[in-house]
């Protein structure tokens, strides 16, 4: 046990009050990799990896570093372990596509390829690289940019939508219109970090208002309680959430 691991375990009990810490701490999922033991290290983690477990639609919001997308890859690969889904497709927005893209080198892979880089080395923590390469080569997991997904029903798959906050109203419509028959998604994203242009509307805060209380479908908050990267991280978005609020209340 490092002191990292100490200080995330006193984070998970709310308010000092002992919390469920045991219950969280034994919530392991099981991955290809020998290398580590993959277990949630928060309250909101565990309830995220609840909600993928019995909801074929979950919805993952909050800040960078609280294992949105690390855990919702855990969840594919473990339920590809168990036969529970043929394939894994990961997907993420590539905003990008029709100006910057166009100057880098390359085919339309390569090009895309560095915004689907978090992807691969979240898969690569998981998995060995040979075994992961040879399921790519035959299609059985597949990472792709999200437009590639329009025209297409995909069953007997997870797929997880990464940065959805880039997506707009009609990249999200067309996402979840693709889900087929026994199939599950997980959709993560940060609606404080949204790259889209000026005047667009993020698919992700509108799913929000459109989605909720739809039966079938689960929405998972995080906050800069739940982030386990650098104890600094912590400290940076509370700083921007401060800066942000006073910002706000100055134009008021």
């Amino acid at each position: 046990m490092t002191p990292q691991d100490i200080k995330d375990a006193l984070q998970s009990c709310p308010g000092g009050s002992g919390g469920p810490l045991q219950e969280i701490l034994q919530d392991n999922i099981q991955v290809a990799s020998k290398r580590r033991i993959i277990v949630p290290k928060t309250e909101n983690q565990r309830l995220y990896i609840d909600a993928i477990r019995n909801f074929d639609i979950v919805i993952g919001i909050g800040p960078a570093g609280t294992g949105k997308t690390y855990l919702a890859m855990a969840m594919a690969i473990s339920s590809f372990l168990k036969k529970e889904v043929s394939r894994i497709v990961l997907a993420r927005p590539a905003i990008e596509a029709g100006e910057k893209l166009g100057f880098l080198p390359g085919d339309m892979f390569e090009k895309v390829n560095p915004y689907l880089r978090p992807l691969y080395d979240a898969l690569y923590d998981m998995m060995e690289y040979e075994q992961a390469s040879k399921l790519i080569e035959r299609g059985i997991i597949e990472i792709a940019p999200l437009a590639f997904m329009r025209g297409r029903t995909l069953n007997d798959a997870f797929i997880i939508l990464d940065e959805a906050q880039n997506t707009t109203s009609e990249q999200m419509k067309m996402y979840l219109t693709r889900l087929g028959f026994n199939s599950r998604t997980v959709i993560t994203g940060d609606v404080t970090q949204i790259d889209l242009p000026q005047g667009k509307t993020s698919g992700l805060i509108e799913v929000t208002r459109i989605l909720e209380g739809v039966e079938g479908i689960k929405f998972v908050s995080f906050s800069e309680r739940d982030v386990v990267r650098h104890k600094l991280v912590q400290l940076i978005l509370r700083a921007y959430e401060k800066y942000e609020k006073r910002n706000t209340d100055g134009q008021l």
